[in-house]
């Protein structure tokens, strides 16, 4: 076992499997594997003995699933966990328990439990492990807020246009990571004119949204856009657990849809998605014919791209924890075409401080925020 190298503990029941995914690090220059395990249960004695830097963990396994074995690890062992998971309902609900309960990332078995062709994702799931190695397990078990059903129930319309106690819902900015305004925007920014809202995220953005979006109250006087990076058949479950926990709407994004207020609009995995003007309105377009950009469809670039086209509203841009660069092109095309008032969210919060970096240094961000401090950021700015 090589000092040098991150250790890999591959979790799967299927010995096939186990074999396949320890096949793609035979020759990694910086990861080696280290173990395997059948099953959750076996995961934690191995975790124990081995002391992983990470893991993958299938969803699906005998004795103790990998739902379980995400809490048990976090709570005892804590170390950056991938998912592996099918594509089914039941297997996109359950990744995102995984994800809220601290899993990192996770990635589509192409074809169910035993995937033969695993290697058509051998690139991804290498990346996402090599990234997850340097995740702070810190912030992966920070307890997500828990919004009060009772104070912020979608039937209560008439809530206030910002919560009337920031400090019972939303945590007061941490005095080490003041908010950061580098442009201004703000200073020139009207209320009362018409808004959107676009949020870009990816590794770690199921968490991130879940902090941002439930805290929107129901009286948002603003569509929401959304692209989150994931494969079609998750963003659907993302959508209705949101739902099931936010005061607005959020729905998957359907081709045609009208904007309205106090509704959020996930882009479904394997579409970009754009704007149409319709009479006084706007609808959603859905385009899985413009090839993926820098790797992703939906891409957040292609979003505000397509919403710095119209005029007739500010925006309020935010771009959270991800890898990679996706939303930085698509800011200077929103900043370069009318009032924009850009948010990033901070280091400090970050899974991966990818994407807010390449938004920051693009020199156009607002406002530097934690997470648990961005929907009280944009509330400042809409009505």
């Amino acid at each position: 076992m090589s000092l040098s190298k991150k250790k890999l503990l591959i979790v799967d029941d299927s010995a096939f499997m186990r074999k396949l995914i320890g096949d793609f690090f035979e020759n990694h220059p910086t990861i080696e594997v280290a173990g395997t395990a059948r099953n959750g249960k076996d995961a934690l004695l191995k975790i124990e003995q081995l002391q992983p830097d990470v893991v993958t963990m299938d969803v699906e396994m005998p004795i103790m699933n990998g739902l379980e074995a995400v809490k048990k690890i976090m709570d005892t062992h804590p170390v950056p966990i991938v998912m592996l998971s099918s594509t089914t309902q039941e297997g996109a609900e359950n990744t995102l328990i995984a994800m809220e309960n601290g899993a990192v990332d996770f990635i589509a078995k192409p074809s169910g439990t035993i995937s033969l062709d695993l290697h058509k994702i051998q690139d991804e799931l290498v990346q996402k492990i090599e990234h997850a190695v340097n995740v702070s397990v810190r912030k992966l078990r920070k307890p997500l807020t828990r919004v009060q059903p009772s104070t912020h129930a979608r039937t209560t319309v008439a809530s206030p246009v910002r919560p009337a106690t920031p400090t019972a819902v939303l945590p007061v900015r941490k005095p080490s990571v003041p908010p950061v305004v580098t442009n201004n925007t703000a200073h020139k920014w009207s209320r009362t004119s018409k808004k959107v809202i676009v949020i870009g995220t990816s590794t770690g953005g199921p968490r991130a949204l879940q902090e941002v979006v439930t805290k929107i109250p129901a009286s948002v006087q603003a569509p929401i856009l959304i692209v989150q990076h994931m494969p079609a058949g998750f963003t659907k479950s993302l959508a209705n657990r949101l739902n099931q926990l936010s005061a607005i709407q959020v729905k998957e994004a359907e081709h045609g849809d009208i904007l309205q207020n106090g509704t959020a609009y996930i882009a479904p995995g394997g579409y970009h998605l754009k704007l149409r003007k319709v009479g006084m309105s706007f609808g959603i377009v859905l385009d899985n014919e413009e090839p993926a950009r820098s790797g992703h469809r939906p891409s957040v670039d292609v979003m505000f791209e397509s919403v710095s086209q119209y005029s007739d509203f500010d925006k309020v841009a935010v771009v959270m924890t991800g890898m990679g660069h996706d939303g930085a092109q698509g800011l200077k095309a929103l900043k370069n075409s009318g009032t924009v008032l850009a948010i990033a969210e901070s280091q400090n919060t970050c899974i991966v401080y990818g994407m807010p970096k390449a938004a920051v240094e693009t020199q156009l961000v607002d406002e530097v925020a934690d997470v648990d401090d961005i929907a009280q950021t944009i509330m400042k700015y809409v009505p």
